[in-house]
């Protein structure tokens, strides 16, 4: 994380922008500096990661990497928020880009149009305080929760199918994604959402959470969704959280 000791001196501008922010006495203009300078990024541009960035942007996140190696389908634009019909078939990262410079020219945007692999994610995740995992597959997520694990990086899990999703954040130390899920399940066993449908509000609530809790993160302001796992179903507007505690034996992060 930043550290708190390096207070950014705003311009006017800067001030008004962050007005909000700076008037909360759990962010501050120390807790604004840290946003300033924090390093987020995105693994996803589809429905979890279009209003992550939105929001990670308006709030002034220093620098954003956002990594996707697909391109914007007419099928997109139900739910990914930061596509906009014109620009079907461009990339996405390029798409997304766009948008948040226009959204906020403060923010240093870096763009990874590649697929998240093995062999790349470990030097893409390495200068980041904080991943997003915006990934809408089984093995991009026991990917990403595999590799930030590894390499001791904070991460915020979302999966979304139909009208429900479920959120949790990984600090080293803390339950990961592999102690509560350990292994994908077997193949054509749980349809994509593709085959079964989204309801296009649900990512924007659950991505919304997630830029939540990367601020929250490098601001340190109030409790992170570490050792449990927020299920949100917007038939009726229920969250619930489920408890989970560290397993000795995971594969990944167990300590035994």
């Amino acid at each position: 994380m930043s550290s708190g000791d390096d207070v950014m001196n705003f311009n006017e501008g800067q001030l008004k922008r962050y007005s909000r922010h700076i008037l909360l006495p759990e962010i501050g203009t120390e807790g604004q500096s840290k946003i300033s300078a924090g390093k987020v990024l995105v693994i996803g541009t589809g429905g979890l990661g279009s209003p992550g960035l939105i929001y990670l942007a308006a709030a002034g996140v220093g620098t954003i990497g956002i990594a996707d190696a697909d391109k914007v389908d007419l099928s997109n634009l139900q739910r990914q928020v930061i596509h906009f019909t014109a620009d079907i078939g461009r990339s996405k990262v390029l798409s997304a880009k766009e948008k948040i410079e226009q959204i906020n020219p403060d923010v240093n945007v870096i763009v990874y149009e590649e697929r998240v692999v093995a062999d790349n994610i470990a030097d893409i995740i390495k200068d980041y305080d904080f991943v997003i995992d915006a990934t809408d597959n089984f093995s991009g997520k026991f990917l990403i929760n595999d590799a930030c694990v590894i390499g001791q990086k904070p991460f915020s899990h979302a999966g979304v199918l139909r009208f429900e999703a479920q959120t949790m954040t990984y600090l080293p130390g803390k339950t990961c994604y592999r102690c509560i899920f350990n292994s994908s399940p077997p193949e054509n066993t749980v349809p994509s959402g593709a085959q079964a449908g989204i309801f296009g509000t649900v990512p924007g609530v659950i991505g919304t959470i997630q830029a939540a809790e990367a601020l929250k993160f490098l601001t340190g302001a109030g409790d992170l969704l570490t050792d449990q796992l927020l299920i949100f179903n917007a038939k009726t507007m229920d969250f619930r959280k489920v408890k989970f505690n560290q397993n000795k034996n995971c594969p990944v992060c167990g300590y035994d």
